[in-house]
């Protein structure tokens, strides 16, 4: 009976806490700037929340060449997280890998590098040899990968994005958007940001020192803060680039589509960037010092329940209004058991200056049941022997 009981308990809580609102914070939106940049598509983004800056044509399907890469990476992170590869393991080279054209490392078939060295192919010289051995290694085969590469891109909600190959040779039907590639680009950096150990490398050798590597993202040299991520070039999708930077806490993403030429591809990068990182910055919201740790609960096994507050670690402001930033906190006196953990108890809402940036919830840590008669009988005949 008692199992029965808490296994009714435990549902009822769950099912109380689906049906309370969720406080869920609305993207704050800013004014988008009006500049029109020599591409044909363009976006700006927060990396942290994704709030866009600016976009022009950002859901056009087209071409983005060896930006494709950054899928291509970003299921190699998965294997190497998961522990499904390793950076040492051996990749080796097939005759379809060593086929590929375009930019390459002239991998020869049976050829062994690790994985460790074929990132660094892939991230520094855009090697299409060695990205189609890695999807062939990761995958099994460069179409079951590519399979992945299509299903990873509706799991992020990439509507605009469908994969042909693992490189990003012009192929009919290999398309995506100046949005989808932001999205996959924050998840990249946002989820495995050790990318860009490899993504930063200017200059470095393979094979011994016989095959020298240098970096295809000449903003490594150019702008204060980059981080990466990806360029590409190919006669379809003409000349392409996701450029990653971070500057004082604030990481942004701008991708460029469809530049005449690699100068112009680099200028409208570093436009976007130095558009956002003159307007925005980045801040942390301050709790009062005095924010309660716990709040009373009545009628619950436990006097008090443990609050969470679920401010973000950073938020995109402004500029100028980090320095006014505090936290207004609306909470009741007491809470009523039962609550399940994670149920929103109350409100931690942002202020800059008397203008409200938003607002999060503040739940429950930790599950309160209520109190049963029993326990409740038991809990006054202590407090009746104390007397």
């Amino acid at each position: 009976m008692k199992r029965c009981a808490a296994a009714l308990l435990a549902l009822l809580m769950l099912a109380l806490a689906a049906a309370l609102p969720a406080f869920a914070q609305e993207e704050r939106r800013f004014e988008l700037p009006e500049f029109d940049l020599p591409c044909r598509a363009a976006i700006l983004v927060d990396q942290a929340s994704g709030t866009v800056l600016y976009e022009k044509q950002a859901d056009q399907p087209m071409p983005i060449a060896s930006i494709t890469k950054v899928m291509t990476l970003l299921l190699t992170m998965e294997a190497l997280e998961s522990g499904k590869a390793a950076l040492t393991d051996i990749v080796p080279v097939s005759e379809h890998a060593y086929n590929m054209g375009g930019s390459q490392i002239w991998l020869e078939p049976g050829e062994q590098l690790t994985l460790d060295e074929m990132l660094k192919a892939i991230c520094v010289s855009s090697a299409n040899d060695a990205a189609v051995a890695v999807a062939e290694y990761i995958g099994g085969s460069e179409p079951v990968f590519v399979e992945q590469m299509n299903r990873k891109a509706a799991e992020l909600g990439m509507s605009g994005t469908h994969f042909c190959n693992a490189c990003g040779l012009d192929e009919a039907g290999h398309l995506s958007t100046a949005r989808d590639v932001a999205v996959m680009s924050r998840e990249m950096l946002n989820r495995h940001p050790q990318i860009t150990r490899y993504t930063t490398i200017w200059m470095d050798s393979l094979r011994g020192g016989a095959t020298q590597l240098l970096n295809t993202n000449k903003l490594l040299k150019r702008y204060s803060g980059i981080t990466g991520l990806k360029t590409g070039t190919t006669g379809g999708a003409g000349v392409c680039i996701s450029a990653s930077a971070e500057r004082e806490g604030l990481s942004l993403i701008a991708v460029v589509l469809g530049a005449a030429s690699s100068a112009e591809r680099f200028e409208a990068a570093a436009t976007l960037l130095d558009y956002g990182f003159s307007n925005f910055e980045a801040g942390q919201a301050p709790l009062p010092a005095d924010a309660p740790k716990t709040l009373p609960v009545r009628r619950g096994e436990a006097e008090t329940v443990p609050l969470k507050y679920c401010l973000p670690e950073t938020l995109l402001l402004k500029k100028g209004e980090r320095a006014g930033l505090t936290v207004r906190l609306e909470l009741p006196e007491r809470a009523e058991a039962p609550l399940a953990q994670g149920q929103p108890l109350g409100l931690a809402v942002v202020m800059s200056g008397e203008e409200e940036l938003g607002r999060w919830p503040v739940q429950a840590g930790k599950a309160v049941p209520q109190l049963d008669f029993g326990r409740s009988f038991r809990r006054l005949t202590r407090a009746a022997l104390k007397l």
